[in-house]
């Protein structure tokens, strides 16, 4: 709160504008000449011009709120009254005051008539916005312009040129920005040159944020260097990666010096040594081979467990490199989940003009738009597993070949009865895990995932409380002994003579992060026991299975706590706080009224509308693809119902049948990883011998299929849910796509269970609203696999009877470009294919 003083004032129409003046004096009036606090606004000039009453007090003191801070432009002065004319700030007005002008935000006391004005402290004055120009930067698409004469084969696309214009009215007028650009629009170069250009013009910084590394390489490596040179000017850019795909040095030491690695891991982490004496980044990727999950995990970089200035090897340290590299930065390129990482801890109090996660900024770009909403929920939810206690656990303490090994033998002053102690605890800990572990399979056991929901009150009550509770009850134990441990060391009265101070508290600071790590896993433990008292949050259980775990039972139950809802969470602190935010994809609308497609879905669930006093601008650009004539929509009259008992050997026949037709080059898409399984199994054979090889999701990793699959024009790729998009395969070697079934979400998925419930408690319709909009937007992105060049031709087949047989399916085909349509028995769309093809 502001207080009242005493002082020596300047004439007040030297800060502020005669209308500003005459807008306070009011206010002051109207608060009865009580104390009003304000957010100023300078002009040109440096005078206050705008005002924003923020609060209003009394007499003596008034609410200094803080959430100026959050706001999309911060004020450049706080401003507040003194009724009894004494000027001077009093000790509180000077740290409100110091605390603002950390951000560049002057401070000022005025009389109530606005006579005379205390200047504590001056503002920073911004920097006029220089704006951007749209015809110059379109000139550089435009035939022999800079960006477009770089270009092999380059042709001018209109719906490209009307995206950057609305992306550069973004930057202009301080905007936010929903565009859907269809395959073929050239999206990336359609931002890249405002988001340089203003970046350049106005020295400020902008990040780039991607829902993939593949785009992420590709916008590092390829386009932005080529916009870079067009441009013809020097600018800084960034590729940041999670810290946890960089290497620790202190804790590859430490690892080593443990000598607790099993002994596959051995030569790999003696080649780490060696490559991290030579790597310029330390990022896992830069490694010629692949090291073990578990292994890259002990020694990768982590926020809890670095020890910064403390570090013995902050000078070498590769997360630190790369942080002095981003500071200087004007371009930074991260991913969805580095930015929720990022505005997560502004929004919890580091606020927006420091580093946190990232050095400050204040305009995004969004590309991949449409994975917005799933990056935040998985961003957002908190889990564990007996897997990942076991782990917390064994860095504490562990038996290995009847020897103990772990951080607590390293422990400073740590003696043997207190050692016992804490193995005790460490052990009670585990076997309570074990039985919560069990619970939890035996739960999922019908259908492999339990949400704790009202009508299954009496199995949560009976079976799962009493192991969730004796868990709880364990890690505070072991939390509390911890803790004494900690405390003990730092207030260092521990006994550690002959023990290397740096090493002495690596040990301490990794015991402290598995310490909050514990507690961690305790409060998801508690959400479980309160979930009915926690209406904003699913809590939910799913069985993994895994022969390659590493684990005895390969099985194991993960416990998850997820937002029912995160678009209130991006509202404000995402799209609220930053001046320009654009989001792109090439699926972000649904079938609207005819001929409008509609954002309301998008919009709804990635919280874009809920920015307070934001303006949004949208537009949808379609491919220049010639889709009425070079892309042909096939669906079977005669398809069964997915839920008709015909249905699978339907699917399992045409998918032979269709193969057999193209001669492979096909992209075979399902919902269900049985599914995929059943056909692979009924066409493989078939097709194998017919020379058209066949290859499952499963049997490599995805990078390796994708390749496989692009070297061989003849193949054929059977693959479920990440196969939907990010496939990119031009030309003849994918004609045609297959879709068995509209990919609408399990009713299983107890994330989505749990949103439908609360749209139906809402009086509202949750298939319109939640299902058909969120299974349109996957069908487009899985039909969009098919054209990736204009000369590309092929064929997108529905097998699900539903498109044709329900009202509902208009929307899916509406929601597409203008096709050529093959609709009929499937006798005659066989007949429409081969004519399609071959004549």
């Amino acid at each position: 709160m502001y207080a009242s003083g005493g002082g020596y004032p300047v004439e007040a129409a030297k800060r502020f504008t005669e209308e500003s003046r005459d807008r306070l004096r009011a206010e002051i009036e109207e608060a009865g000449g009580n104390e009003v606090f304000a957010l100023g606004y300078c002009d040109e000039d440096g005078l206050v011009a705008a005002l924003e009453v923020a609060a209003r007090g009394n007499e003596t003191s008034v609410l200094a709120l803080g959430r100026f801070q959050n706001t999309s432009r911060p004020p450049d002065v706080l401003i507040h009254n003194h009724p009894s004319a004494f000027l001077t700030p009093s000790d509180q007005d000077m740290v409100i005051a110091s605390r603002a002008a950390e951000g560049g935000i002057g401070s000022f006391i005025v009389d109530n008539r606005v006579e005379k004005v205390y200047v504590i402290a001056e503002p920073t004055l911004r920097r006029k916005r220089k704006d951007l120009d749209p015809d110059r930067l379109c000139a550089a698409l435009e035939a022999g312009g800079a960006v477009s004469r770089r270009l092999p084969s380059y042709e001018i696309r209109e719906s490209q040129l009307d995206l950057m214009r609305l992306i550069i009215r973004g930057f202009n007028e301080d905007a936010l920005v929903a565009a859907e650009a269809g395959t073929g629009v050239g999206k990336s170069f359609a931002y890249l040159l405002p988001a340089l250009m203003f970046a350049l013009a106005n020295d400020e910084r902008i990040l780039l944020s991607t829902a993939t590394i593949t785009l992420q390489q590709q916008l590092f490596d390829k386009d932005i260097p080529l916009v870079v040179s067009a441009l013809g000017k020097k600018i800084k850019v960034v590729l940041v990666k999670g810290r946890g795909n960089y290497l620790c040095r202190r804790r590859l030491e430490d690892a080593i010096r443990e000598q607790s690695l099993y002994e596959e891991d051995d030569r790999d982490i003696r080649a780490i040594l060696a490559w991290s004496e030579v790597t310029k980044t330390g990022s896992r990727s830069d490694l010629s081979f692949m090291p073990r999950d578990e292994l890259w995990s002990r020694i990768c970089s982590e926020a809890d467990l670095c020890m910064g200035m403390r570090c013995p090897e902050r000078e070498r340290c590769f997360v630190l490199a790369l942080r002095k590299e981003a500071a200087d930065a004007r371009v930074l390129v991260v991913n969805h989940h580095l930015l929720f990482a990022d505005i997560a801890a502004r929004q919890e109090g580091a606020g927006y003009d420091s580093t946190v996660v990232l050095p400050p900024y204040r305009r995004i770009i969004i590309d991949e738009a449409h994975k917005v909403e799933d990056a935040a929920t998985s961003f957002f939810s908190k889990e564990f597993s007996r897997l990942g206690l076991y782990r917390q656990l064994g860095r504490l303490y562990r038996q290995r070949r009847g020897r103990p090994q772990g951080l607590l033998l390293r422990f400073p002053g740590l003696n043997p009865q207190e050692l016992d102690n804490a193995a005790e605890a460490i052990e009670k800990t585990r076997n309570a895990v074990d039985a919560l572990d069990q619970v939890g399979l035996d739960l999922c056991a019908d259908e492999g995932v339990f949400r704790l929901c009202p009508p299954r009150e009496d199995r949560i009550l009976s079976v799962l409380l009493s192991p969730l509770m004796t868990l709880r009850k364990c890690l505070t134990a072991l939390a509390g002994l911890l803790r004494a441990l900690v405390e003990f060391a730092e207030d260092g009265e521990g006994e550690t003579a002959g023990a290397d101070d740096a090493g002495r508290n690596a040990v301490v600071w990794e015991v402290k992060a598995v310490l909050r790590r514990l507690e961690t896993v305790g409060l998801i433990c508690g959400a479980f026991i309160e979930y009915s008292e926690r209406p904003q949050e699913v809590m939910w259980i799913e069985a993994h299975r895994s022969a390659a775990s590493g684990d005895d039972r390969g099985t194991w139950a993960v416990f998850t706590v997820t937002p029912l809802e995160v678009a209130p969470i991006l509202g404000t602190a995402l799209f609220e706080p930053h001046k320009t935010v654009v989001c792109l994809s090439a699926t972000l609308t649904v079938a609207g009224s005819p001929d409008s497609p509609s954002f309301a879905y998008w919009n709804s669930r990635s919280g874009i509308t809920l920015a307070a006093g934001r303006e949004l601008l949208t537009g949808q650009f379609p491919s220049p693809f010639p889709y009425a004539r070079s892309t042909l929509l096939a669906a079977p009259v005669d398809a069964p119902l997915p839920d008709e008992g015909q249905y699978p050997a339907f699917v399992e026949k045409a998918v032979l049948e269709l193969t057999e037709l193209t001669g492979g080059s096909a992209l075979i898409l399902f919902t269900s990883y049985e599914a995929l399984k059943n056909a692979y199994t009924a066409a493989a054979p078939v097709l194998e011998k017919q020379g058209i090889r066949c290859l499952k999701q499963g049997d490599d990793d995805r990078s390796r299929l994708l390749a496989a699959f692009l070297a061989d024009q003849s193949s054929v790729l059977f693959g479920t849910d990440s196969f939907w998009e990010g496939v990119d395969a031009p030309g003849d070697t994918l004609r045609m796509v297959i879709l068995c079934r509209l990919p609408f979400r399990t009713p299983r998925d107890p994330v989505f269970e749990a949103r439908r419930e609360a749209l139906e408690k809402q009086g509202r319709n949750p298939f319109m609203e939640l299902s058909l909009p969120e299974a349109v937007m996957k069908f487009k992105q899985g039909f969009g696999r098919l054209m990736r060049r204009s000369g590309d031709r092929g064929i997108v087949a529905v097998l699900d009877g539903r498109i044709l047989r329900k009202r509902y399916g208009d929307f899916f085909i509406r929601s597409l470009p203008k096709t050529r349509t093959g609709f009929g028995e499937f006798s005659s769309v066989l007949r429409d294919i081969e004519s399609f093809l071959y004549s």
